[in-house]
């Protein structure tokens, strides 16, 4: 069930994604009087489809893109005999450059159009919730693996990144933060300012959404919210809004240092200090061989939520959705130069796990909303067979004042489909190499 979770948030993001990229082509094409053929949501074997005037519409077997077929226009599809015929007026090739030019980058613009409306709506109905700067500074972090990689360590409180100031604990992780040139954290720890290096190639430690989990994060005073029927505390008598406040004469502030605590003396009898309506009371337990003793907390710290009217979800969700374009340009720059591996190309399987096996309408539109924008910079890019290949020709043209011949089109479409298969096939290896060694 959590496999077909996935595949159908997957199918249904996708679908949404490239009938808009499609329909910004088609309805930019008729504009102009160009004619239609065909427009796909999928690629074929066809599974569904009418007729509606020139084109026909249809949905396809394979749910991986999609396509629009204009009269006159050298395509993923190959069919080249109607260019042996002189141009017609209502075909692709008849018009001008400019024409051209803007049924090319339709597809993009309403994919950005469509990222933009995405993060403006979720920050206008769900604003933001995290856990802000002086709240880390107040509390500090617990340090996970990946976070003890490269030098934190729990308690430690982050000042800034880069040398300025930072908003969220979510900056700190960061695709801004974490392909910085030369980049760094200043900290203190034990009242002692230190700097902690982002090492070159740090962000390819965060492959995954799990990996994320294994960073930092900060550092949570509690108090027992909930006990486990039958549970060793519920034997020993710990109740809810309990404060477990020492661990064999060990303090204990955070939750952190209960898990640390109990993982010490896990499989022995241990007393624990409770205060409990200002009284200190002591609890003898035999703690599990786990390392527990059976309850849920509750967190003494809240996040901040911050709510924003019309006017600043349009500002934040419009800088949130071009900083997912940033983040991703400087990446694929990096990968040029090895400090990002690509290893981290993902292809369809690895976009389902990033949508998840719960259904979560939020989560569903902010990961739709990102792939919008990624797909706006990677069509953008000058690949031929992509829409930035035929924008980098069209461009040419409009400079120069002479088209580049059909032939070298049909060409520039093969060797551009060749990398693009190639690119899906990478991507796809990767996806089963992570499932085999993760």
């Amino acid at each position: 069930m959590d496999t077909l979770i996935m595949v159908a948030q997957l199918i249904l993001g996708l679908s949404i994604l490239v009938g808009l990229h499609e329909l910004g082509h088609l309805l930019t094409a008729k504009m102009f009087g160009m004619r239609v053929e065909k427009f796909s949501i999928g690629f074929p074997p066809k599974i569904a489809g009418f007729k509606w005037g020139e084109t026909e519409y249809s949905i396809g077997a394979v749910p991986l893109g999609g396509f629009v077929k204009i009269s006159g226009m050298v395509d993923e599809s190959m069919d080249t005999e109607q260019l042996a015929s002189e141009p017609q007026p209502w075909e692709f090739r008849s018009k001008p450059a400019w024409q051209r030019l803007i049924v090319m980058l339709g597809g993009i613009i309403v994919n950005v159009i469509t990222g933009i409306v995405i993060f403006v709506v979720l920050v206008y109905q769900k604003g933001e919730t995290y856990y802000s700067r002086d709240q880390i500074v107040e509390h500090g972090i617990v340090a996970y693996d990946i976070g003890k990689m490269i030098g934190f360590q729990d308690g430690d409180k982050i000042l800034d990144i880069n040398g300025q100031p930072y908003r969220s604990i979510n900056d700190l992780s960061s695709g801004e933060a974490l392909l910085s040139s030369d980049g760094f954290y200043t900290v203190e720890r034990n009242g002692e300012i230190i700097r902690i290096d982002i090492p070159r190639g740090f962000i390819n430690s965060f492959s995954s959404e799990e990996s994320m989990m294994r960073f930092i994060n900060i550092r949570t005073p509690f108090e027992v919210g909930d006990v486990l029927p039958n549970s060793i505390a519920a034997k020993i008598g710990i109740q809810p809004h309990d404060k477990i406040i020492a661990v064999n004469g060990k303090p204990v502030q955070y939750f952190n240092e209960l898990q640390s605590s109990l993982a010490e003396v896990k499989g022995k009898e241990t007393v624990l200090v409770i205060e409990r309506a200002g009284q200190k009371l002591e609890k003898t337990a035999n703690i599990s061989p786990e390392g527990t003793i059976g309850i849920v907390i509750n967190p003494l710290i809240e996040p901040v939520v911050q709510k924003y009217g019309i006017g600043e979800s349009l500002v934040k969700g419009t800088q949130r959705a071009f900083g997912v374009v940033i983040v991703n340009a400087k990446a694929l720059g990096k990968m040029f130069t090895g400090e990002v591996s690509a290893k981290n190309v993902s292809g369809p399987i690895g976009m389902a796990k990033i949508y998840g096996s719960k259904w979560d309408w939020i989560k569903f539109w902010s990961i739709t909303g990102l792939i919008s924008m990624i797909l706006a910079f990677m069509n953008l890019l000058p690949i031929p067979a992509l829409d930035g290949g035929h924008v980098m020709f069209l461009l040419y043209e409009m400079v120069s004042g002479q088209a580049p011949s059909d032939r070298f089109l049909e060409n520039a479409q093969k060797v551009g489909m060749v990398l693009l298969l190639a690119l899906m096939v990478f991507a796809i290896g990767n996806d089963i190499l992570k499932i085999f060694t993760s």
